[in-house]
């Protein structure tokens, strides 16, 4: 046998390292749905053990996914006891539609003048998806399928770090609004906003960039949800 055959070391057996994660962001998932509908309160503390155990899993993968949206700002890491949901007013979520808006309003108009109908006609079932969640009033389907059909529309500019930009400032324009005024979306309210993207994306079809730039800051200036 050759010497430098000898010695070289035997292959190692590929590892399979474990999917830690898949736990993780389904519980992230379920905790922004419930921040979304409401299930989670705006100042109230949550222990990780106490929603490990509604969401049937251990504490690890609560407390990570809650580390995450602590990074994120839509709850605070309280030593001791738990997280706490954080508290916004309508004038954050003023402030968060204004910067979405300067994003967005002249990229969607930049697109309005480039991109050829069919593009926009393929958008068709996502806006469909948002008004199917309204109508259900499943304000958290709302909230996935809106941020959805909003990343794809931006996603036509080829700029992914614009849309995953975009995207963040809209998740965080969906985390509850604090308060004793504030009361949750009706269905009617979901509904009429969720209207609004068919008719923009009748407007974007047509090529009508007057109309689409209308309804793009309308669709900012009137809606907490976007």
């Amino acid at each position: 046998m050759n010497d430098t055959a000898a010695a070289r070391p035997a292959e190692a057996p590929p590892v399979r390292l474990p999917e830690r994660h898949s736990v993780r962001d389904q519980v992230l998932d379920a905790l922004r749905s419930a921040l979304v509908s409401g299930e989670l309160r705006p100042g109230d503390v949550y222990s990780a053990p106490l929603l490990a155990e509604r969401y049937g899993v251990s504490a690890t993968p609560v407390r990570e996914a809650m580390q995450l949206l602590a990074r994120e700002g839509a709850v605070e890491a309280m030593p001791n006891r738990g997280f706490r949901i954080a508290e916004r007013s309508a004038r954050d979520l003023a402030e968060l539609a204004e910067v979405r808006a300067l994003i967005e309003v002249p990229v969607v108009l930049g697109l309005a003048r480039t991109v050829a109908p069919e593009r926009w006609e393929a958008l068709r079932p996502l806006a469909a998806a948002t008004v199917a969640a309204a109508a259900r009033g499943d304000r958290a389907a709302y909230a996935k399928t809106d941020r959805v059909f909003h990343r794809a529309m931006l996603e036509l500019s080829g700029n992914q770090q614009l849309v995953a930009v975009a995207d963040e400032l809209h998740r965080r324009s969906q985390w509850p609004v604090s308060g004793p005024s504030r009361t949750p979306s009706r269905p009617a309210e979901l509904l009429a906003d969720a209207t609004e993207h068919a008719v923009l994306l009748e407007a974007l079809v047509a090529g009508d960039v007057v109309t689409v730039e209308s309804l793009v800051r309308e669709h900012f200036s009137g809606s907490a949800w976007g």
